[in-house]
């Protein structure tokens, strides 16, 4: 079965610093097939048998502290959620080139519902917000970015349960899973 695993915080500002040819020389160490890396943000599509999302994450969890000496929290996906949650992303979502569009994937246990009650209502003249399984879909002009409620989500304690990508890295994974 093909999956995502989605690494939050690495990368960022020189700190937590992951080789994702490292990452994935480890990973296909480690038994995983037809790994593949994209961009240097902590995205791995991977084909495994397995099928036990929890011990993946758990095995993928435990590879990176042996690896890098780094507690990083990842999620994982199978290429059908990722595919169907964008197949049922919003209309207005990636659809305005003069704003930002994110999709925020939820970490277990943590649920959509707790990501939306922790950031509180939308401002709706500025921003939408949309769900799907495990993806929060948040759309935000440019121009007034810095006035949506979203944009403070880093301000949150619930940030740490979140891990986001722009809507072009959303769809080249699901691209890259196939």
């Amino acid at each position: 079965m093909r999956y995502i695993a989605l690494l939050r915080g690495i990368n960022v500002g020189g700190n937590n610093k992951v080789s994702m040819k490292v990452l994935k020389e480890a990973m296909e160490t480690r038994g995983y097939k037809q790994v593949l890396t994209y961009i240097n943000s902590g995205n791995i599509i991977f084909t495994e048998e397995n099928g036990d999302i929890q011990a993946l994450r758990s095995d993928l969890e435990a590879l990176l502290k042996e690896t890098f000496q780094l507690d990083i929290p990842v999620l994982i996906l199978t290429a059908e959620e990722l595919q169907e949650a964008l197949k049922n992303a919003p209309d207005w979502w990636d659809a305005d080139k003069e704003a930002k569009h994110n999709a925020l994937f939820v970490l277990p246990p943590t649920t959509v519902e707790e990501v939306f009650e922790a950031v509180g209502e939308i401002k709706p003249q500025y921003e939408k917000v949309s769900s799907y399984g495990k993806v929060i879909f948040w759309t935000a002009p440019l121009k007034t970015f810095s006035r949506t409620r979203w944009s403070r989500i880093v301000e949150k304690s619930i940030y740490s349960q979140v891990t986001i990508r722009n809507a072009n890295t959303a769809k080249k994974l699901m691209e890259l899973c196939h």
